[in-house]
C-alpha cells in the first residue's frame, strides 16, 4: 500500500507543479482557511498507520479503524464545503466509503487489474484494498490500473480520481491559476506596506 501512497503522492505533487506553470502563486495556499483541520489530521494518521505502519498487523480493529478514518475525513469535508474543489473532493471519498463500507470495511480491488499490476489478488490479512470473493458495487473499488511498466503500478477507484480532480480545482482556483476563470479566481491578499 506504501504503493499507492507513493503514486498519489506523485500525482499530488504534480497537481502542485501545474499551479505555477498556470500563473497561479502557491504562497496563496496559506490564505486557505480550514476549519477543523485536526479531523483530516487524524483520519490521515489513521489511514498511514493501518496501511503503513501496522499493515495486517491490526486484527480485527483494521477495518473499523479504515470505515472511522472515512468518517472524520467527512465530517473534515462538510466544515469546510464552500472552498472550492472540496466538495468533488468530498464525493470521491463518499464513493469510496460506500463502497468501503458495504464491503466490510475493505476497497474491493479487481483482480484483473491486480494481475496487471503484477499484485496477488489474495490475501488472508487486513488489505485497505483487495480481490473479495463477493464484492458490492465493484465498480466503485479500484478497478484503474496503471500502466504495469511504471515504477510505482497501482490501482484505483473512481473515487480516488475524483479526490485528485477535486484537489486540483482546488488548488488552481485558490492559487488564481489562469485555468480558472477570472470570476472564480481567488483575488490575491494585497501586501501590507
Amino acid at each position: 500500500m506504501l504503493v499507492l501512497q507513493m503514486i498519489l503522492g506523485i500525482a499530488y505533487l504534480l497537481c502542485l507543479l501545474s499551479v505555477p506553470l498556470a500563473g497561479g502563486r502557491l504562497s496563496a495556499l496559506a490564505d486557505v482557511e480550514l476549519r477543523k483541520a485536526w479531523l483530516a489530521g487524524t483520519a490521515i494518521a489513521i489511514q498511514v498507520g493501518i496501511v503503513s505502519i501496522f499493515p495486517g498487523d491490526l486484527g480485527p480493529l483494521g477495518e473499523p479503524l479504515h470505515v472511522l478514518s472515512y468518517l472524520l475525513l467527512g465530517a473534515f469535508a462538510w466544515f469546510n464545503r464552500r472552498i472550492a474543489g472540496l466538495p468533488i473532493v468530498a464525493l470521491g471519498g463518499l464513493l469510496n466509503f460506500i463502497c468501503i463500507a458495504v464491503n466490510g470495511g475493505v476497497m474491493p480491488a479487481d483482480p484483473d487489474a491486480l494481475e496487471a499490476i503484477g499484485r496477488s489478488p489474495t490475501s488472508d490479512a487486513f488489505i485497505n484494498s483487495t480481490a473479495l470473493a463477493d464484492p458490492k458495487l465493484a465498480f466503485l473499488g479500484d478497478i484503474v490500473p496503471t500502466p504495469a511498466a511504471w515504477p510505482v503500478a497501482n490501482v484505483y477507484s473512481v473515487g480516488d480520481l475524483l479526490i485528485l480532480t477535486g484537489a486540483f480545482v482546488l488548488l488552481h482556483v485558490a492559487c488564481g491559476s489562469r485555468l480558472v476563470a477570472r470570476r472564480f479566481r481567488r483575488e490575491p491578499v494585497p501586501a501590507v506596506a
